[in-house]
């Protein structure tokens, strides 16, 4: 089991784990019934902390990151010496957890996608781990909600006796939907992005060639060019120069320079 500690990285802490380490600090959060925020961050998901104080403060207040993008794994390697041979992937992640869930007897809880999506999610986790108990499902709004619809919801995923909460709702919604129930759920909350869709089977996968050689996201923005191809084309060649800047000690990316949000804003 590998726990190395957390690294700036553009000013977003990231933790040098591996996925054993992950999901035993999830699994002890899960049987303790405490917060325990979470999310595995690839390059988008680094820069829109690197670029956003807010969202850098709320990056920044989860319990564990994930490296789940090889350059993010790399970039903590680089500039930090921490020898990970292996990135910790959101969707990989998620089944090791759900895993664990199966062997511990935690109740999971789905958030998040539509109810097809959901309905799709449930029958392949369920034929992946026949003992997993899924306590509930509730597809997203797709707008953003109030604080009483927070509270509402809170209270409807505790009722359902669940252990751990799975969030799909893309980058950065999933994180700030977790940040802000961080103070409401007394459980982990994995923030895992498309993880939902390609365990139902709705969105393939990159080869696992593509994956090793971090080129996963020229096989995403292949399969939706329109959606991706500014996070893509844009953000990717900002991140390495960023990454360099901070290797060169040319720039300080101070974890310190965040705002804390005014208002509670989220999605649901």
């Amino acid at each position: 089991m590998i726990d190395r500690g957390r690294y700036n990285v553009l000013g977003v802490m990231i933790d040098a784990v591996d996925y054993e380490g992950a999901v035993e600090r999830i699994a002890r959060a899960a049987k303790d019934r405490r917060a325990y925020a979470v999310s595995a961050l690839a390059v988008h998901g680094v820069m829109t902390g690197a670029l956003e104080r807010t969202h850098r403060h709320r990056l920044n207040r989860f319990d564990l990151i994930v490296p789940d993008g090889q350059p993010v794994r790399w970039a903590l390697n680089r500039l930090h010496r921490t020898k990970l041979t292996q990135r910790v992937y959101g969707p990989n992640l998620m089944l090791e957890t759900c895993r664990r869930a199966t062997q511990d007897g935690l109740p999971i809880f789905l958030f998040g996608g539509t109810d097809e999506l959901l309905g799709a999610l449930t029958d392949a986790l369920l034929e992946k781990f026949p003992g997993l108990m899924i306590a509930g499902t509730l597809a997203s709004r797709f707008q953003q909600v109030t604080e009483a619809d927070m509270d509402a919801l809170a209270a409807t995923i505790k009722a359902s006796g669940a252990a751990l909460t799975f969030v799909g709702l893309g980058c950065p919604r999933q994180e700030v939907w977790t940040f802000e129930m961080q103070r409401r759920l007394p459980m982990p909350m994995l923030a895992v992005g498309a993880a939902f869709a390609f365990h139902a089977g709705l969105l393939p996968q990159a080869p696992a060639w593509m994956q090793d050689r971090g080129l996963e996201w020229l096989y995403r923005l292949a399969q939706e060019p329109r959606r991706l191809w500014r996070r893509y084309l844009l953000l990717n060649p900002l991140y390495v120069s960023l990454v360099a800047l901070q290797y060169l000690h040319i720039h300080q990316f101070d974890m310190a320079e965040d705002d804390a949000p005014r208002e509670p804003v989220c999605y649901g």
